[in-house]
């Protein structure tokens, strides 16, 4: 990324044009918090529905499903987050604030790098934020840290109507176990035969030590995951590994993130997770670095094997055809609905001499098109504009805006700083000939076209 504000950037036009604000803001926010505001949430729908679509709609071995939050606490011990979802904590011994301990070795390691040779040090908001605790200016040591301890990520919560006598839950700190527990429902109640997928979209909670860069790690958050359960073998396993990896990269590129800008990276030994037989992120060029929009991760057959242990259910699966029984292994791709969308924000987000504006694809721009008439104090151009209007309200998939405040020019800017990609012009020739002014968002070219045709000039690019 060549522009080192457009984090900031990015944050101000969220707010400022309703995409997202702070959550509980009026109260002083609560931290890792997010409210998605009218254009984040069209936004984000869009995106979600784009995905359900491709993953579940688009595919004959894929089936969705839709788990509780809360869950036995016995799920998590199977899974081992009880044990090992840990993150490792350190407390700042002059402010006494928290860290991880991860951020604290990279700050430390950038003084080293600043004090050795000249060149700025680029830092995260957290470890700024770390400078702040500082006696003096780039003299943090070891010696001002606690030992590290772990911390675990999961979110505590409590059932039952009498104090003192409620049962210690926990918020799920991501979705996939909803999916192995049902595994033998989905089975036992559908047609599927391995190979097959379960998909599965919501909510996730994680008790995060330091969130920051805006919604890229916060403390609720939301994912898309899918779970393709298939034989257990090597060669099964390397191939539907590395046809996921494609098939993943190739979604996010058809969204029109720039193909510079997203990559793969292959997880070293010593970071694979502890059920991982193969791991790969695809990850995105933040302006803080490469970071994780996807993880694409070989299981094996970790959960089954532990849910049905843990719960002395049989997971095991039974061929129709062969009579061969076996424990499936698991090939997961897990994104971040959060994530993608700041990543998609970066990728969109353009200025020039004369405008801000979002070069969002139209499949997922929050709104699909917009409606004005030319003046807002003419009966007969808002009569025929809201008729337009109405029309496309009924036939397209999905929002379509109607302004008819202050000047032409303005409605034009506020469209493009929102990424709408069409803006429909009803004027005075309009009345006359049944023609309107459709104008392009990023070429900001003006045609006229037949009110008739309308609906299929702009149904063939939301498509």
């Amino acid at each position: 990324m060549n522009d080192n504000n457009l984090l900031e950037k990015v944050v101000a036009l969220a707010k400022r044009r309703g995409f997202i604000f702070p959550g509980s803001e009026i109260y002083g926010g609560l931290a890792g918090t997010w409210d998605y505001g009218p254009m984040g949430v069209e936004f984000k729908n869009n995106l979600k529905r784009l995905w359900w679509k491709d993953i579940v709609y688009h595919r004959d071995d894929m089936v969705g499903i839709d788990a509780a939050i809360m869950m036995n606490p016995k799920a998590w011990e199977a899974s081992g987050h009880v044990e090992a979802f840990t993150d490792p904590l350190v407390e700042c011994k002059v402010c006494h604030k928290r860290f991880r301990a991860d951020h604290m070795f990279e700050l430390l390691e950038a003084i080293h790098r600043k004090s050795t040779r000249a060149g700025a040090i680029s830092l995260t908001d957290k470890q700024k934020d770390m400078l702040l605790c500082e006696k003096k200016p780039g003299e943090h040591e070891l010696k001002d840290f606690t030992e590290p301890k772990n911390f675990n990520l999961l979110v505590k919560a409590y059932l039952g109507i009498i104090e003192g006598q409620q049962s210690e839950i926990f918020l799920r700190g991501e979705i996939t176990n909803g999916v192995h527990v049902n595994f033998r429902n989905v089975v036992d109640s559908t047609r599927v035969k391995i190979p097959f997928g379960i998909a599965q979209m919501g909510k996730a909670f994680r008790n995060e030590i330091t969130p920051g860069n805006f919604i890229y790690r916060s403390r609720e958050f939301e994912q898309m995951e899918t779970q393709f359960y298939i034989k257990p073998n090597d060669e099964e396993g390397e191939k539907w590994f590395e046809y996921w990896k494609k098939d993943r990269m190739d979604w996010y590129l058809s969204l029109g993130i720039k193909p510079d800008n997203i990559r793969f990276r292959d997880h070293e030994d010593k970071e694979r997770a502890h059920y991982a037989r193969l791991a790969t992120d695809i990850e995105y060029n933040t302006p803080w670095g490469w970071q994780e929009i996807m993880g694409i991760h070989h299981r094996g057959d970790w959960d089954l094997s532990r849910h049905g242990k843990f719960s002395g259910k049989n997971m095991t699966y039974k061929d129709s055809i062969t009579g061969e029984e076996f424990i499936p292994w698991d090939i997961e791709t897990s994104a971040g609905v959060d994530r993608s969308i700041l990543f998609l924000l970066f990728d969109a987000y353009t200025e020039d001499e004369k405008r801000v504006y979002l070069k969002l694809n139209p499949k997922i721009a929050p709104i699909k098109a917009a409606v004005f008439p030319l003046l807002g104090n003419k009966p007969e151009l808002i009569d025929l504009a809201k008729k337009i209007y109405r029309d496309l309200q009924e036939k397209i998939d999905g929002k379509i805006a109607w302004d008819d405040r202050g000047n032409i020019g303005k409605r034009y800017l506020y469209q493009d700083e929102i990424g709408t990609p069409f803006c429909i012009t009803v004027d005075f020739q309009s009345l006359e000939d049944q023609t309107v002014t459709v104008r392009d968002r990023d070429s900001m070219k003006q045609e006229r076209v037949k009110i008739e045709d309308l609906y299929l000039k702009l149904q063939k690019y939301l498509l």
